[in-house]
C-alpha cells in the first residue's frame, strides 16, 4: 500500500525579517514581481527582385494590415531598405519570420524577414 504524500503547500513570496522599533522580529511578506516578456520587432529587408504587390500580400496576410498601411511599410521598405511589420512577443516574432520566409520561398522570392529585440 502506497503512502500518503504530504501535500505540497502553496507557492508564497519569501518572508524578509526585521526588527521594529521596540527590538521585536516582524516578518513580512514581498511580493515578487515578474517582468513583462521582452518584445521582438519583425522587420522585412529591401531586395530587387520581390515585387512590391507580393510584399503588400505579405503584409495583409501575416500582419493582419489593411491595404493602405501594407502599402506604406511596402515603400517604406523600397525606400529605406527595410520597414517594421509589427512587434511580437519572441515566439510570435520567430513563427511569423518562419512562415513568411516560408511563403517566399514557395512563390520563388528572395524576400527577407527577420527578427529583432524591441
Amino acid at each position: 500500500m502506497p503512502q500518503d504524500e504530504p501535500p505540497i503547500p502553496p507557492l508564497q513570496p519569501p518572508i524578509t525579517p526585521r526588527r521594529d522599533d521596540a527590538g521585536a522580529v516582524v516578518a513580512e511578506r514581498k511580493s515578487a514581481r515578474t517582468k513583462p516578456p521582452r518584445m521582438y520587432q519583425v522587420v522585412l529587408l529591401n531586395d530587387d527582385f520581390t515585387p512590391m504587390e507580393f510584399v503588400v500580400m505579405v503584409l495583409q496576410q501575416y500582419f493582419k494590415l489593411e491595404l493602405e498601411a501594407a502599402t506604406l511599410i511596402m515603400l517604406k521598405i523600397h525606400h529605406e531598405g527595410r520597414g517594421v511589420c509589427g512587434v511580437f512577443s519572441k515566439d510570435v516574432a520567430a513563427t511569423k519570420v518562419e512562415l513568411v520566409l516560408a511563403a517566399a520561398r514557395r512563390a520563388g522570392h528572395p524576400l527577407q524577414c527577420i527578427m529583432e529585440a524591441a
